[in-house]
C-alpha cells in the first residue's frame, strides 16, 4: 500500500506540475495580425513591437501580414480566433473606427468583438506628388487641380488615407478622383509612375521615397516634424485640417482579463525601452503606449463616433 501510495503522490504531482504549465501564458510562439501588407507603417511598427515583445514574452512573436480590403480582412479574421491570447491584432483608427463609418457590409463590431489591449501610438501622413507635378506647395497643387477638374487621381490604400484625400478635396474646394490600392507601397509605385498625382502617404511608406527624391512632399497633416524639415503643416493652407491615425494592439473578444493584462504590462515595458522607441521615432512614429485597456477602449468608441460624423458631413462613400 506504501509503494501505491508514493506512486499516486508522484502522479498527482506530476499532474499539478503539467497543469501549471498549460496555464502559463505563453507557452508557446504568439501571431501578431497586421491587416495590411509588408512595408505599410501599420507592419513595420508591428515588426518592431513584436520583436520587443518577443523578448518580454520569451517566446516568438510572428508577424502575419492578411492585407486587402482596406483593413477588412485582416481583422475579421482575429475575430474567429480563439480568444486564448496566442492570436492578436495590430489594428488602426482606420480599421476600427474608419471601416465601419464608411462601409455598410462590414462583418465585425469594433467593440464587441475585440479585447483591447494597448494603444501603441501615432503615424503621421504627408501629402506628397510625384515628379512630374508642377506643384511644389498645397495652394499650387490646389490651383492645379481646379484648372483641371476632375482629371487629377489621388491614391489611396488604407481608409484613413481615403477620407483624409476626400475632406481635403472637399476644404480646398476641388474635383479629383481617387485610386484604390492592395497596400501603401503599392499606391506610392502608382503615384511615382504618375498613374495619381497626389496622395497622403503614411511616414512609414512615404520617407524613404521623400528622402531619395522619388516624390515630393508638399505638407504634413498633423503638426510638422524634423524629419521632413521645412515641410509646412497643411493647416497653414486648408485651415483646420488635421489627420493622424493610430496604432493599436488588440485581441478577439473574450480573451481572459489576466492574458490581456499581462500583455498590456509587457507591452508597456516593450515600449519604454530606449531602442524600441528610437526604431519607431526614425519613421515618424509617435509611441504612446501608457494606458490601460479600458482607455484604448474609450477611445475606439470615441473614435468610431467622430469619424461617423466626419464621413456623414462630407458624404463620403466607399469606392
Amino acid at each position: 500500500m506504501k509503494g501505491i501510495s508514493s506512486r499516486l503522490f508522484v502522479i498527482t504531482i506530476g499532474f499539478l506540475f503539467a497543469c501549471a504549465a498549460r496555464a502559463a501564458y505563453p507557452d508557446r510562439p504568439v501571431t501578431l495580425v497586421v491587416p495590411f501588407a509588408a512595408g505599410s507603417a501599420t507592419d513595420s511598427v508591428g515588426r518592431i513591437v513584436a520583436d520587443g515583445l518577443s523578448k518580454r514574452l520569451g517566446q516568438s512573436v510572428i508577424v502575419e501580414s492578411k492585407p486587402g480590403a482596406t483593413g477588412r480582412i485582416g481583422t475579421e479574421y482575429v475575430t474567429k480566433a480563439k480568444p486564448d491570447g496566442y492570436t492578436l491584432l495590430m489594428a488602426t483608427s482606420g480599421t476600427l473606427a474608419v471601416n465601419p463609418a464608411l462601409h455598410n457590409d462590414i462583418r465585425y463590431d469594433s467593440v464587441k468583438d475585440f479585447s483591447p489591449v494597448l494603444l501603441v501610438g501615432e503615424v503621421p501622413f504627408a501629402l506628397v506628388v510625384n515628379n512630374e507635378q508642377p506643384a511644389t506647395s498645397v495652394k499650387e497643387l490646389i490651383d492645379h487641380a481646379k484648372s483641371r477638374p476632375k482629371e487629377l487621381f489621388f491614391a489611396y490604400a488604407s481608409p484613413t488615407a481615403q477620407v483624409s484625400s476626400e475632406i481635403f478635396i472637399r476644404d480646398a474646394d476641388f474635383n479629383a478622383v481617387g485610386v484604390s490600392y492592395k497596400s501603401s507601397p503599392n499606391a506610392a509605385l502608382g503615384l511615382i509612375g504618375n498613374e495619381t498625382q497626389f496622395y497622403f502617404i503614411d511616414f512609414g511608406t512615404g520617407l524613404s521615397h521623400i528622402e531619395n527624391g522619388r516624390i515630393r512632399a508638399l505638407a504634413v497633416a498633423g503638426n510638422p516634424t524634423n524629419l521632413l524639415p521645412g515641410v509646412p503643416a497643411i493647416s497653414e493652407t486648408v485651415p483646420g485640417f488635421s489627420i493622424t491615425s493610430w496604432n493599436g494592439i488588440l485581441a478577439p473578444s473574450g480573451t481572459p482579463e489576466a492574458i490581456v493584462a499581462k500583455l498590456n504590462e509587457e507591452l508597456r515595458a516593450v515600449l519604454v525601452d530606449p531602442e524600441i522607441r528610437e526604431r519607431l521615432g526614425n519613421m515618424g512614429f509617435e509611441v504612446l503606449g501608457t494606458g490601460t485597456p479600458d482607455d484604448f477602449a474609450v477611445l475606439i468608441r470615441d473614435d468610431l463616433e467622430k469619424w461617423d460624423s466626419w464621413i456623414k458631413e462630407v458624404n463620403i462613400s466607399a469606392r
